[in-house]
Parts: structure tokens; C-alpha cells; sequence
């Protein structure tokens, strides 16, 4: 208890220290500045200050912290980055003409402050905010929020700062216009809200690259990116897109130019172990610079190389050690520019010496080899400078203008800030006039509305206008430009050097078939080759061929297998329509052959003649029994039955033609009613002779009357109410499922078979088998009555004639089922003519034989005698 008592006294005695330390120093209510603060590379002072940060340097010092003392500021490694030297030269040359300008801010002098963050991370945040807080050491507490701040910033250049940056100085609303950072996640406005840039954002690229890629047949390709938020992204989008469009990457590898040797040659490797002859090159310019130095190291030619606007159209790449690794290679670039007095403005930097900023010393050094005496001899062996020499003498990548389209970017990030400036403070003509008359008021005036950081945020997001050369500046709901790249192919000139040469363009704003174009121009590939060059896992199967995936590979790598017969195609084999079928190459569907029992066929022609000579035969028959209608073998057992019966199996040999042919409607319902209704008739005959046979040997009993009820009348009944209950089962099987024409697709897969299809099975088998029910009968009437002393042995004959009559019906039914096709047909009208020689030959053949060849047992004593 006595020390917890103890505590709360020292915490008490601590808190009214605090607390007078507070009110004493209530009045002044002042921030200090933690560390040294951040020099400007540039400066100039105006009513308005914009911030700018740019790399004038490629990289750092790096020191080895003891932690005893304070770190050393960091500290940049000599020679200037001409390429951000020119970036700067052309804010300042946007706020020159801003500041001689009468219509834009009139009155109004803009001033800068660039810093130089020399590619790092870090700096480039400590630079941000120095921006934003005025980089004083002491500064007083405001209300006023945006008190000592620029409105806006120019930069960063590349991608990574720029998140780093965003994501520090959103919460201040203070907006950064990026010329060259174009990561599509600086599209987020969530996490960064305040970033606007007047490069296209690498969405639109990446898709650009992949329908490139589509345009051009390549499936199979390789890629290798920035190791940091500018490739990874990008590649990101890229890999997204490209296989949503069928595109497959073999590999892609991040690299970045500090990256040990091991990992390159890891890389070295496994494009030397790669079947794919295009590389997408995601990278940044001086990652793309030492990447191809090891290529050339490794002699690694041959690869056609997609570039993206980071490296594709930079000068200084063209003539990089190693150059010729990216002979032929295409890209997108920011479209060409031209901003006019730029050019001139660059290449006089000397009025920049007038301020004595060490920049332009160090520029002077770079640009001439040499060092100026007042600066410490760093053990080169460098010549001194005079301060006297021509610009115009030499010739080095500062004198090239291929990134002007970048320079550009800078320019109207520059203007589309002082645009919004003029907006919000209504600067007319009335802003004129109040300069005139009264500058201090204009000044407190200013002050008073950038006090509102947002509102600046918010009027450069809608701002939209034109630069002087035409071009209409706007930003869409995520920051961003309108996205449109010139397509650049790289072609080699007479003496050596590269020209970029512009040959396409893609759109973004169009409808995606139209976003890419290319022109009608000779392009110059990989090798100074002018074919188109192929890099595909898999070639493309040939038609009657399909795809099959190879096991653990991607979809583009695949094996080609004919296609199943009745399947065509050549990327998933599809089945042909029922009625066609593949050909022997399997590339297209041919109708197939219909197939039906015809007149020309051999068979047809057989079981025609079959059918006519039968015909033939029975009619001559008849002829014979017409002939000798009068003998007594005619007159025995009703003559008019035989006759009958000679008709019907007429009708039975000719109805059998109508099962040849192809197939219709009638045909198919003529062909088995008549059969059905003429064997009917046929088998009524002989079963009334049959009758005829018993009732007679009754008859010849004593005392019976039968043949009185069974006379010739009664015989005509019998034979007409058989056949009457077949037609009834006929028209019934006609009016409820008649039979039809069928095309069958299943016995045979390259053929269609025509047949006629049962319509009701009931009513066919219904009619067979009232057939086969009266042929039962009359062979067991007939097989009774073979031993009765009849004339001639009819009864035996006719027993004959129904035992094949039901042998081939019989073998009918299984053969008739089993058979595919137009045999099924022949079968049926085999059984027809088969049952009906059968019954020619059983019963009128023998009779035909007497009357023929032995008269003289056509007599009636024979008859008499043979009944005894």
C-alpha cells in the first residue's frame, strides 16, 4: 500500500509538470521539426508553390549504421539521370509559360520546389512530406490546415514510390500527378485517393499486350517482369487476360537489376530450357538495360521480345550494351507528342546556373566528362570544366527527345494543377484587376481558399481542358487518362542504329474489336526476320482431329487424335446430325447413304423375278385348270375353291413387290394389310378344302347329311367370314397406328436404313398371328384327314403344304427380328414366296401332273376306284 501510494504522488507531481510546462507555452503552440530538414535540388519562390520529386539520381550510398549516432542523411551516387533531369526541365518549362501566360492564373507567379529522391522508397516519403509541411524547423499551430503547404505534387516517376507516397499524404488531401507511374493499383481510390496521373494505367496496357499477342497466333509464351508493384501488377492483369483469351505463359520470372548473380543466371537457365519464342517483357527501362547485357553475355538471340511503354520507345535501351538481343521487338508506347519551344527550353540549361544551384553543376560535369575546380578530385582523371562549353558539340541521350510524350505527361500534370487553381479562385478578369490594384488583398485571398486542401482535390479530378497543341486533358473517376498507345516495332536503319517505327495503335475508348489496329506495314521480327514468327506449345490439329490435354501442362499444350467416327472438328470433336457422317479425314459431315431394298440391287432383282414367276406359275396353273375345268380331278372338292385359291396365291407372289422399294406412306400400309388380308384368303381356301375333304368321307357314311350343310355355299361362307375378321383387324390397325415410313439410325452408323416402321406392334403381330392360327388349324385338319380314302391324296398334300407353310413362318419370326436393315425386308418376302411355292407346288402341281402327263387317271372310274 505504501508504495502503490508512493506512484500516485510521483504520478500526480508529473502531470502538473506536464500541465504548467503546457500553459506556459500555451501562447506560442509551435511544432518542431524532428531531424534535419530536406533541401530543395530546385527552387524558386512565387505566390504559389508546386512540389516536385523526381530521381535525379539512379541510387544510393549505402552506409553501414553503427547505432551510436544519429544516421547520415542519404546520400545520392554521382551522375545525373539525364532522363529525370529532362522531366524536371519540363515543369519548369510548364510554369514558365504559366507565369508569362495572360489568360491562365494572369497576376499569379507560380513557384517550385523538386526534390531529388534518388530511387529510394524512403525518400521519397520524407520528401512528400516536407512537401506537404513546409519543411520549416519550427512551425506555428494553424487553423488553417494546408497553411505552408503546396497545393499539389508533380511525380513520382515510377510506381512503387508513388504507392508508397499516396498512401502517406492521402489523408491530407493533397493530390500527386504522376507523369510515368502506371501501376493499375494506383487506381484504387480507396487506398489511394488523392493520386491522379496523366499516364494510362497499366490495366489498359496489359489487356493491349495480350490481344497483341492474340493478333499475332501466339499461345505459347514466356515473360519476364520488374520485381516490384510495376511488374507484378502489370504481369498480374496481363496473365488475366491473356488466358481468357487462350493464351498459356510457360514461365514468368521476376527480375530486378540488383538481383544476385545466381538469380540471373537461374533465369539465364530457364530460357535456355524454354520452347516458347516470345518474351513479354514487363520491366522498366534500366531493369530491361541490365537484363540484356547478361542476355548478350549468354548469347541469347532468337526470342521475339513484346515490350511495354517503360522501355520499348527509350533511346537510351536502343543503344545499350547488348541492343541487338531485342532486334524486331514491338511494343505500346505513349503516344507520340509535341509540345512546342520544349525542345529548345532543354537544350538551354544555362539559365539555370544563375542560381547557383549545384544541380546544374553536376549536370555540366555529366553532359562534358569533366569536373569543375572547385569540387574535390575524386581520383578520376577527369579534364576541368570551364563553364564555356557547347552543347551543341556533343551529342548524348540528353539531346534525344523520343520521350517527349513523357515530357508531355509532365507538362499537362503541370497545367491541369494551375487549371484547377484558376477555378478555384475564380481568376478572371476580376482576379486581374484585384492584382492591380491591390496585391496584398490578393495574396490574403489565396491563402484563405488553399486553406481547404480537399477542394483542390476535388476541382483537379473534374478538371478538363486543352493544351495549346489540341490535346484535351480530363481524368476519369479513378484518376486516369484516356488510354491510347502507338504500336512501335523496332527496325534496324542502314547504319546500324534503331528507328521506332509507329505501326498500329490501340484505343481503349473503342468496342473491343476495334480497340486494336494494325497498319498495313512490313514488320521487321526477331533475327531481322520479315515471317511472322510461331511460338505455340502445340501446333493446331487438322481437321477430323481433336485436342487432347497433356497430363500436368497447360491448356495450349495438347495432343491431336482422330476424332471418333461420326465426329468432326478440329478443337473438341462434335458428333455429326443424325442423318450425315464423318468422312475418312474427319473434316466434314457427309450426308449418309439411305439404304432400302430396291428393284436394281441384285437381291431386289432375285426376289422380283421370285415373285413374278410365282405369279407366273399360278396363272399358267389356272390357265390349266380353266382348261380342264371339266375333268373330274378339277370338279373334286369345289372347283371354285381351287380357283379362289389360285387367285390368292397370285395376290400373295405380287403383294411381295410391294415390300421393294422406297419406303412412303402407302407402300408401308399396302404392303402388310395386303399380305396380311391375301394369305388369309389363301389359308381360308385350304382350310375350306380341308373341310371339304372330312366332310365328305362323313358324307359317306350311312345315314349322314353333312354334305348338305357343308356344301359348296357353306364352303364360300366359311372362306369369306375368315377373311373378314382379317380385314376387321386390318382397318382397325390402319385407323389406330398405321404403319410408316422410318429413317433407322441405329443398325448401321454410316448409313440410314428406309424401312416401313409397325406403327402398332399389336396390330402386326395380331395379323401374323391370326395367320399362323389358321394355318395351325388347317395342318391339324389336314393331318387328320391324310389317311381317308380321298381322290388324289389332297388331304396329304395339303398336309405337306401347311407343314412348310409353318416351318417357314416359324424360322420366320427369329430371322425376321434379328435381321438389320433391308435384310428384314427380304426375309419377309422370302417367307411370303417360300410359303406360297409351298402351297402352289403341294396342292396344284401333282393335279397338274395327271392332267398333263397322265390323262388317263383323270377319269371318273379312277376317282370311283381310288374312294373304294
Amino acid at each position: 500500500s505504501i508504495i502503490l501510494t508512493l506512484i500516485n504522488l510521483w504520478g500526480l507531481a508529473l502531470l502538473q509538470l506536464l500541465l504548467v510546462a503546457s500553459f506556459s507555452k500555451s501562447e506560442e503552440r509551435a511544432c518542431s521539426l524532428m531531424g534535419e530538414p530536406e533541401e530543395p535540388q530546385l527552387f524558386k519562390t512565387g505566390d504559389i508553390i508546386l512540389g516536385g520529386i523526381f530521381s535525379f539520381h539512379s541510387s544510393w550510398r549505402t552506409v553501414e549504421s553503427s547505432y551510436m549516432h544519429r544516421p547520415l542523411p542519404l546520400q545520392c551516387i554521382r551522375y545525373l539521370n539525364f532522363r529525370a533531369f529532362q522531366f524536371a526541365q519540363s515543369m519548369l518549362f510548364a510554369i514558365e509559360e504559366i507565369n508569362n501566360s495572360t489568360d491562365l492564373l494572369p497576376g499569379i507567379k507560380l513557384g517550385y520546389k523538386m526534390y531529388d529522391v534518388c530511387g529510394s522508397l524512403a525518400r521519397a516519403v520524407r520528401v512528400a512530406l516536407s512537401l506537404i509541411n513546409g519543411n520549416e524547423e519550427t512551425a506555428t499551430m494553424s487553423e488553417e490546415p494546408c497553411s505552408g503547404s503546396v497545393p499539389a505534387i508533380i511525380g513520382v516517376t515510377s510506381s512503387s514510390p508513388c504507392m508508397a507516397v499516396s498512401t502517406v499524404i492521402g489523408p491530407f488531401h493533397t493530390p500527386m500527378v504522376s507523369h510515368f507511374a502506371t501501376c493499375a493499383c494506383l487506381s484504387n481510390k480507396v487506398k489511394y485517393p488523392s493520386f491522379l496521373r496523366t499516364i494510362p494505367s497499366d490495366y489498359y496496357q496489359s489487356r493491349a499486350l495480350a490481344q497483341m499477342v492474340k493478333h499475332f497466333g501466339w499461345t505459347w509464351v514466356g515473360a519476364i517482369r520488374t520485381n516490384d508493384d510495376y511488374g507484378n501488377n502489370g504481369m498480374a492483369t496481363f496473365i488475366e487476360i491473356a488466358t481468357q483469351l487462350g493464351i498459356c505463359l510457360e514461365y514468368s520470372l521476376p527480375f530486378f537489376r540488383t538481383d544476385s548473380p545466381e538469380q540471373k543466371q537461374k533465369i539465364i537457365d530457364t530460357i535456355k530450357g524454354s520452347s516458347s519464342k516470345v518474351i513479354i517483357g514487363f520491366l522498366s527501362h534500366m531493369d530491361m538495360d541490365v537484363l540484356i547485357e547478361e542476355f548478350a553475355h549468354h548469347n541469347l538471340t532468337g526470342f521475339q521480345w513484346i515490350g511495354t511503354e517503360s522501355w520499348i520507345s527509350d533511346s537510351q535501351t536502343a543503344i545499350a550494351k547488348g541492343n541487338y538481343i531485342l532486334e524486331g521487338s514491338i511494343g505500346l508506347a505513349i503516344r507520340k507528342a509535341h509540345v512546342t519551344g520544349l525542345r529548345e527550353f532543354m537544350l538551354d540549361v544555362k539559365p539555370l546556373n544563375f542560381s547557383g544551384n549545384k544541380l546544374f553543376t553536376e549536370f555540366w560535369e555529366t553532359a562534358f566528362g569533366c569536373i569543375f575546380h572547385h569540387n574535390k578530385q575524386t581520383g578520376e582523371n577527369l579534364e576541368q570544366c570551364t563553364g564555356f562549353e557547347d552543347l551543341t558539340e556533343i551529342k548524348n541521350s540528353f539531346h534525344d527527345m523520343s520521350l517527349m510524350p513523357i515530357f508531355n505527361n509532365v507538362y499537362k500534370a503541370v497545367y491541369a494543377v494551375a487549371h484547377t487553381l484558376h477555378q478555384i479562385l475564380g481568376c478572371g478578369d476580376m482576379c486581374s484587376n484585384t492584382i492591380a490594384s491591390d496585391p496584398q488583398a490578393l495574396n490574403a485571398n489565396i491563402v484563405l481558399k488553399l486553406s481547404i486542401c480537399h477542394q483542390i482535390l476535388q476541382h483537379l479530378k473534374k478538371i478538363r481542358f486543352k493544351t495549346k497543341e489540341g490535346e484535351e486533358v480530363y481524368f476519369n473517376e479513378n484518376g486516369d487518362p484516356a488510354a491510347k498507345y502507338d504500336i512501335i516495332n523496332w527496325q534496324p536503319k542502314k547504319d546500324g542504329s534503331v528507328e521506332f517505327v509507329t505501326i498500329g495503335l490501340y484505343d481503349a475508348s473503342l468496342p473491343e474489336d476495334k480497340q486494336l489496329h494494325l497498319d498495313n506495314l512490313t514488320l521487321t521480327w526477331a533475327n531481322n526476320s520479315k515471317q511472322v514468327p510461331i511460338s505455340v506449345c502445340s501446333g493446331t490439329c487438322t481437321l477430323g482431329t481433336r485436342k487432347v490435354l497433356q497430363k500436368g501442362k497447360p491448356v495450349c499444350c495438347y495432343d491431336c487424335i482422330p476424332c471418333a467416327e461420326g465426329e468432326v472438328n478440329s478443337i473438341t470433336c462434335v458428333k455429326c446430325h443424325p442423318e450425315f457422317w464423318s468422312n475418312e479425314r474427319r473434316d466434314e459431315c457427309e450426308k449418309k447413304e439411305t439404304e432400302f431394298l430396291s428393284y436394281t440391287e441384285i437381291m431386289g432383282t432375285i426376289l422380283t423375278v421370285s415373285s413374278l414367276l410365282g405369279a407366273c406359275l399360278t396363272a399358267t396353273v389356272a390357265f390349266i385348270f380353266f382348261r380342264h375345268r371339266n375333268t373330274p380331278i378339277v370338279k373334286a372338292n369345289n372347283s371354285e375353291l381351287s380357283f379362289l385359291l389360285l387367285f390368292s396365291l397370285t395376290l400373295c407372289f405380287l403383294c411381295s413387290l410391294t415390300f421393294i422399294g422406297r419406303p412412303s406412306d402407302w407402300s408401308c400400309m399396302l404392303r402388310h394389310t395386303a399380305f396380311g388380308i391375301t394369305f388369309v384368303l389363301c389359308i381360308s381356301c385350304v382350310l375350306g378344302k380341308t373341310l371339304a375333304v372330312l366332310m365328305a368321307f362323313k358324307a359317306t357314311l350311312p345315314g349322314s347329311n353333312l354334305m348338305k350343310w357343308f356344301g359348296p355355299r357353306r364352303q364360300r361362307i366359311v372362306v369369306l367370314a375368315f377373311t373378314f375378321i382379317q380385314v376387321v383387324i386390318c382397318i382397325v390397325w390402319l385407323i389406330a397406328n398405321p404403319p410408316y415410313p422410318f429413317k433407322n439410325l441405329r443398325h448401321f452408323k454410316d448409313k440410314i436404313i428406309l424401312e416401313c416402321a409397325l406403327g402398332s406392334p399389336i396390330g402386326f403381330w395380331a395379323v401374323l398371328g391370326y395367320i399362323g392360327l389358321l394355318a395351325l388349324l388347317c395342318f391339324i385338319l389336314a393331318f387328320l384327314a391324310r389317311k381317308l380314302p380321298d381322290n388324289f391324296n389332297e388331304a396329304k398334300f395339303i398336309t405337306f403344304s401347311m407343314l412348310i407353310f409353318c416351318a417357314v413362318w416359324m424360322t420366320f419370326i427369329p430371322a425376321y427380328v434379328s435381321s438389320p436393315g433391308k435384310f428384314s425386308v427380304a426375309v419377309e418376302i422370302f417367307a411370303i414366296l417360300a410359303s406360297s411355292f409351298g402351297l402352289l407346288f403341294c396342292i396344284f402341281i401333282p393335279k397338274c401332273y395327271i392332267i398333263l402327263l397322265k390323262p388317263e387317271r383323270n377319269t371318273k372310274k379312277n376317282m370311283m376306284d381310288k374312294k373304294s
